[in-house]
């Protein structure tokens, strides 16, 4: 069913970049579910069903590195698109990222319409596509991916 929208959880502690992923997620046709603390993230992240998630690490409560761990780990979520949208830009930050399992890793500041397009790319992606992405991903940052 072409008409049927995905639906995209975004996890931020920041207001104001809930208010850009929402409103740019629903300006390219998806439905937004938000969490401003990592509590209320994880319990969308497994109770909403989202299709996809963008997930920001520095949060209150449980942080998103925990978050993405959780979603890796578990069968019904470890193939769900995830996008790291974090402040943290440090190679070594983005390496972790990959490595614990993230689609993508994009840095604040960001643009918006990008990340829209991006989730867009990424649901249309097969799992493998994506894990072959992150391996490439990994291999640019100078890394070599882990199993």
């Amino acid at each position: 069913m072409e008409d049927v929208m995905s639906r995209v959880l975004v996890i931020d502690d920041e207001s104001d970049v809930l208010l850009l992923c929402r409103v740019n997620l629903e300006l390219a046709g998806f439905e937004v579910i938000e969490a401003s603390d990592g509590r209320t993230g994880m319990d969308l992240a497994f109770g909403a069903q989202p299709d996809a998630v963008v997930l920001d690490l520095m949060l209150p409560g449980i942080d998103g590195a925990e978050i993405l761990d959780a979603l890796v780990a578990d069968p019904e979520t470890r193939d769900l698109p995830i996008v790291v949208l974090s402040a943290k830009a440090l190679r070594e930050d983005q390496i972790r990222g990959y490595r614990a399992g993230a689609s993508e890793y994009v840095t604040k500041p960001f643009s918006p319409v990008a990340l829209a397009d991006l989730m867009t790319e990424l649901l249309a992606m097969s799992v493998e596509e994506r894990r072959r992405r992150r391996e490439a991903a990994l291999e640019n940052l100078g890394s070599a991916p882990t199993a």
